[in-house]
């Protein structure tokens, strides 16, 4: 590793927790454009190098989950029956699709993030949130919910803030308690998609061979995961502190163009090196 690389992913880290601490978002949207970007530049193949950044990204989200959920556990705002009922379908759809994940084209990838960032971007940029409008339906219920959220959460490399918390508006969860119960789905959202994206890489040997960076498990670049976890670690709690002094509506505008920005420059980037 030369010593710009690790300047950049230590910038990086920070950044990410920064907007987490400020913003309550995950750093996936940010990561995973980013990472494609740092790895690009360091000689790793183009059709594999969005399952890096995505693998990477889910990784790095674990140690970020955990604190979160750490801060909400303690304001006892987390509804724990929620957590257990949408927990076993989170688990399964986030490990099963990082096996389809594997077998994506790396354009097709891409293409699946920069739209799916483009809604959350723009779900950000209008504030929009749902109208309650039902009752929280039954474990089965949760269970297939779940299943979808993990999935996608696995496929993009999310916590699935940007999707449980709406459900759970839907659903006539209280804001402060949606966001705190999305904190703590995020965790095993994190830890499933981690491992299928650790093995998914093992089992696709060539991709990491042709990765070219020493310290890699399977679809996971281990340095890259520590200096993000460890400095979003420490930049979360100041951005917190800023929440209310800064103008964090404009700031959430603002975010939504940059990741907007962030993705299609990710697009372009990765169609003209295939």
């Amino acid at each position: 590793m030369n010593p710009d690389f690790i300047l950049q992913l230590i910038l990086l880290g920070c950044a990410v927790g920064f907007m987490a601490g400020l913003l309550g978002i995950g750093g996936g949207g940010i990561m995973v454009p980013v990472l494609t970007g740092l790895f690009l530049a360091q000689g790793v193949a183009p059709e594999h190098v969005v399952h890096l950044a995505l693998g990477t990204s889910m990784a790095s989200i674990i140690m970020t989950s955990l604190s979160s959920s750490l801060a909400h556990y303690k304001h006892r705002n987390i509804n724990w029956l929620v957590v257990k009922g949408f927990s076993p379908g989170v688990i399964l759809g986030a490990f099963a699709m990082t096996f389809i994940a594997a077998k994506l084209n790396a354009l097709y990838l891409v293409t699946i993030f920069s739209l799916f960032m483009a809604y959350v971007s723009a779900q950000m940029f209008l504030n929009k949130k749902p109208s309650p409008s039902r009752s929280m339906p039954s474990s089965k219920g949760l269970f297939f919910a779940g299943s979808g959220v993990g999935g996608i959460s696995s496929l993009v490399s999310i916590g699935g803030g940007s999707l449980t918390v709406p459900y759970l508006l839907w659903h006539n969860v209280d804001i402060k308690k949606a966001i705190a119960t999305s904190a703590a789905i995020g965790l095993p959202i994190s830890l499933a998609g981690s491992i299928g994206y650790l093995v998914n890489g093992y089992l696709v040997q060539p991709a990491v061979q042709q990765t070219s960076l020493e310290y890699s498990l399977g679809f996971i670049y281990l340095p890259a995961v520590l200096l993000i976890s460890v400095c979003s670690f420490f930049t979360a709690p100041l951005g917190a502190r800023l929440v209310h002094r800064l103008p964090v509506q404009l700031l959430k505008k603002i975010f939504a163009l940059l990741l907007f920005s962030l993705s299609v420059k990710m697009f372009y980037t990765l169609w003209g090196s295939l």
